[in-house]
């Protein structure tokens, strides 16, 4: 476990599964991201930066340090299915995958609850929004603490990388990556794996998967089945 400045910002090490060790450092990642700071952060499968997504100005400060075309939007990454039900619509087919696959390698596209929260410039002006509860044990107790704290209890999460280019799979690469400042580095080492979660579009009566990652499109149809 380390904690230490760096040319760009803060970069706090933490050794994978140690919540005792996010705790020591769990006041001042929250307090930086209801301040509108930007972070980097470990998933389960790449690392991800993020911040509130109920400020215009992280999300717009997003677009301009990936070099992101702005109508992409962003996913959000939330506590829980609860904190998703306030800005989206989840129809049966929704639920039930949330339901079994959150928290987890799914990203759901939902339509938008309105008004809504979360400005549309984040969602790229679309009426839908992708939608994920992260399995990786760092990020979910962050998003929980958030929730805990009367904070919407979600981030921005975007992949670390310019856009086009490979995404980061460690901390280090994003220290040395990002020539634009990070406020806050969360390293836990190398990812656990590169493949990337599975998008399932669930904005009309038939789903559509937008892209098969670790959760098959057998495994989605069994539970849509039952």
């Amino acid at each position: 476990m380390l904690s230490v400045p760096y040319y760009m910002g803060f970069l706090i090490k933490i050794t994978k599964n140690k919540k005792e060790e996010l705790d020591l450092f769990l006041d001042v990642i929250i307090n930086n991201i209801i301040e509108g700071k930007i972070l980097a952060f470990p998933t389960n499968s790449v690392y991800g930066l993020g911040g509130d997504p109920t400020d215009l100005e992280i999300a717009n400060r997003l677009y301009n340090l990936k070099f992101r075309d702005p109508s992409k939007g962003f996913l959000l990454l939330l506590s829980d299915y609860d904190e998703a039900m306030k800005i989206a619509d989840f129809d049966k087919n929704a639920q039930k995958l949330a339901k079994e696959f959150w928290p987890g390698q799914l990203t759901l596209i939902l339509k938008k609850k309105q008004p809504n929260i979360i400005p549309s410039e984040v969602s790229g002006n679309e009426n839908t929004i992708g939608l994920r509860v992260p399995e990786n044990e760092i990020i979910l107790n962050i998003l929980k603490e958030l929730k805990k704290r009367g904070h919407f209890g979600g981030i921005i999460g975007t992949s670390a990388n310019y856009s086009g280019e490979k995404p980061s799979i460690t901390g280090q690469e994003i220290e040395k990556k990002f020539l634009t400042p990070i406020d806050l580095i969360i390293d836990s080492g190398k990812t656990v794996s590169k493949i990337p979660t599975t998008i399932v579009d669930c904005t009309k009566e038939d789903i559509n998967i937008l892209r098969q990652g670790k959760i098959t499109e057998e495994e989605i149809n069994e539970i849509l089945s039952k």
